[in-house]
């Protein structure tokens, strides 16, 4: 008997955004097997009351943490990671978990204008950690919150392989872009695991070039720098990498998509 956990690294969102963190983990952890949780009987979570949502992922991830029996959680999900995150390091003591916030910190270390914004989902935009954030390491800039009802269904959309309305994805990065003073924003965060895969439609319907963060590598190298101080089992453990939702029932659309990125639908 040992008590070395298996490498298996469970991913978290509530859709399929948090496969753009998936996509860069496996590349700095080729030796974890990965299971991927979308939890899309509950999406979107900005619908949610915050402490209805809280007490739902807590009940969730103590069916996930005994199924799965994960070594790493990473919570993929701006939303659910400003929320929760420090409730369930509290409420499951001995779990490893890795959280996604915006990246404010960065940002405000690049900027040149000084005029900074951030793209997130509703509640990331009312969160106070997310107020606590810019408090920490962006008081010198300019900050502009600016929450998307629509850009993580877009996002879902687009990556299933349907068309997305360019015009609408227009109107919802619009607020982001201002200019005062002869300065102009010149960073927008993109501050939902879903939105690096609308990117190329973010540049093209810019009205002018900005440096967008995307934060899904720097998510992944935090959680391989854990990985590699966990007195782990040796190798990547047998089976698939698998797919899990919580509705059961993806469409076929999605099981394709899983395909993919090389994920079997549990």
């Amino acid at each position: 008997m040992t008590d070395q956990r298996q490498r298996t690294a469970l991913f978290f969102d509530s859709g399929i955004g948090g496969l753009s963190v998936l996509r860069e983990a496996r590349v700095l952890m080729p030796d974890w097997r990965y299971v991927y949780v979308a939890d899309d009987a509950a999406f979107p979570y900005g619908a949610w009351e915050e402490d209805a949502l809280r007490e739902h992922m807590t009940a969730l991830f103590a069916r996930l943490l005994d199924d799965y029996s994960p070594a790493l959680s990473v919570i993929a999900c701006n939303t659910a990671s400003t929320l929760a995150i420090d409730h369930l390091r509290a409420v499951f003591p001995g779990e490893t978990f890795v959280g996604t916030v915006p990246a404010i910190k960065p940002a405000a270390e690049r900027t040149r204008s000084g005029m900074v914004s951030v793209l997130a989902t509703p509640g990331t935009v009312k969160r106070q950690y997310t107020r606590e954030l810019i408090r920490q390491y962006a008081q010198k800039c300019h900050v502009r919150l600016v929450g998307s009802d629509n850009l993580a269904a877009m996002a879902e959309t687009y990556v299933r392989g349907e068309m997305v309305d360019e015009e609408a994805v227009r109107r919802e990065i619009a607020p982001c872009f201002r200019e005062e003073d002869g300065r102009r924003t010149d960073i927008v965060v993109l501050a939902c695991t879903h939105y690096p895969f609308l990117v190329n439609r973010f540049r093209k319907m810019a009205p002018w070039p900005v440096d967008w963060i995307d934060t899904s590598e720097a998510i992944a190298r935090r959680a391989q720098s854990l990985a590699d101080t966990m007195d782990t089992q040796p190798g990547r453990p047998e089976g698939p990498d698998l797919a899990v939702f919580t509705s059961g029932k993806p469409t076929p659309e999605l099981g394709r998509l899983m395909q993919g990125f090389g994920l079997t639908i549990a």
